[in-house]
């Protein structure tokens, strides 16, 4: 299996469980790690034989800018759905930090597996 990765996307989104967070968008940090066969791109130098990382990036901007989610884990279970389903990854590696949410603390966040590597 052949890995796509796109590190540290910073995206607007409102996101949390508190009324401030609920009506003020706040910068999420995204990492990934798409698990697919690069195998006929990296033959046919094709844009349509992979995932294209710009339409990943443009889709989740899209997204995040019209949606709320109360945790992160629900938004990253979001992504990697997004990925599985609509991107066609075979696995997926999602990472999402909320950034300079507590005094002392660079990021928070969460990091999940899904799907199944090849």
């Amino acid at each position: 299996m052949d890995i796509i990765f796109i590190d540290d996307l910073r995206l607007s989104t409102l996101i949390g469980i508190y009324p401030r967070e609920k009506a003020m968008p706040q910068t999420v940090e995204i990492s990934l790690q798409i698990g697919v066969s690069t195998a006929n791109a990296g033959t046919s130098d094709d844009i349509g034989d992979t995932i294209d990382y710009a339409a990943v990036v443009d889709r989740l901007r899209t997204d995040l800018a019209v949606r709320h989610f109360n945790l992160l884990e629900k938004l990253a279970e979001y992504v990697a759905d997004l990925l599985l389903k609509d991107f066609g990854a075979n696995w997926v590696r999602v990472s999402i930090a909320k950034l300079g949410m507590m005094r002392g603390v660079r990021r928070v966040g969460v990091v999940i597996e899904r799907g199944f590597p090849t």
